[in-house]
């Protein structure tokens, strides 16, 4: 095998190797020291990547060199990680503004609600059907760090995958949404009493699923294993076997608006693609 270049990140570096072996482009990794390794890729497919090379050297962030370690499943590279900086703030920072927004304003709801904020500030967000705007204001309350955390992760994650690969306003579009779908849903069968993204993080697994599936847009799909865990905890969830309350109907909602939505656009775009 050919070295294509060495790294000193070895977590962008297995994540790009992961990436490469995702499009059929052999890829392994060798040791240098505790902080650099190298990129060993064969001779007949070196051109092709240093292509994917320069693509990565220009933005090395981007969400579907993390989805390859998921799609690849690579967990145990052999490699140690170090203790080189996550540059959190700047991947923070490359995020579209809706991302960034709606992450913020939840963490400081979630702020305001440890604080004590919550008996003044919690009727305001509720959800009624006469307040226009609280039919989006549950999206960004959240009741417990935990909570809080596996919303965002996700948000961020999938919200990403969409910008990259269709655009900022495709992920308006179905924010708002699963958003309206998944907060009504949950009102109309129970009451005004839930919160958090849950259900809109679920309208976007739905989108990147069927989009994903329809279009035949690999970049965007979502892998099988991680559609069974988010089916399975949203059964669960109905079956009422977890320790935690959960917001069964807006979760449902936002699956099923996401993925109606996503086979829409899916097929628009391919007949668009046609004409």
């Amino acid at each position: 095998m050919k070295q294509l270049t060495t790294l000193n990140n070895v977590r962008a570096a297995q994540g790009f190797c992961d990436y490469l072996n995702s499009i059929n482009i052999r890829c392994v990794l060798k040791p240098i020291s505790r902080e650099s390794v190298s990129l060993l890729v064969t001779e007949e497919q070196f051109e092709s990547a240093e292509k994917e090379l320069t693509e990565f050297q220009a933005n090395p962030h981007q969400a579907k060199y993390l989805d390859a370690s998921w799609q690849v499943g690579s967990t145990n590279s052999g490699l140690s990680y170090g203790g080189n900086p996550l540059n959190l703030v700047p991947r923070f920072l490359k995020l579209s503004l809706l991302i960034q927004s709606v992450s913020l304003l939840s963490i400081v709801v979630y702020g305001a609600f440890v604080l004590g904020g919550f008996e003044w500030l919690f009727p305001y967000l509720q959800f009624s059907p006469t307040a226009p705007h609280t039919w989006l204001t549950p999206t960004i309350m959240h009741f417990s760090a935990m909570h809080l955390v596996f919303n965002l992760m996700w948000w961020m994650y999938l919200g990403d995958k969409i910008t990259e690969q269709l655009g900022k306003r495709f992920l308006v579009l179905v924010f708002m949404v699963t958003a309206l779908a998944s907060n009504w849903l949950q009102f109309t069968f129970v009451d005004a009493n839930f919160g958090g993204l849950s259900g809109v993080v679920y309208g976007l697994l739905g989108f990147c699923w069927l989009y994903g599936h329809t279009s035949g847009n690999t970049q965007l799909a979502i892998s099988p294993s991680i559609v069974g865990f988010m089916l399975v905890w949203l059964v669960l969830g109905f079956a009422d076997l977890l320790f935690i309350n959960m917001a069964n109907w807006a979760h449902l909602g936002g699956l099923i608006a996401g993925a109606m939505l996503g086979v829409f656009i899916a097929r628009r775009h391919k007949k668009s693609k046609v004409n």
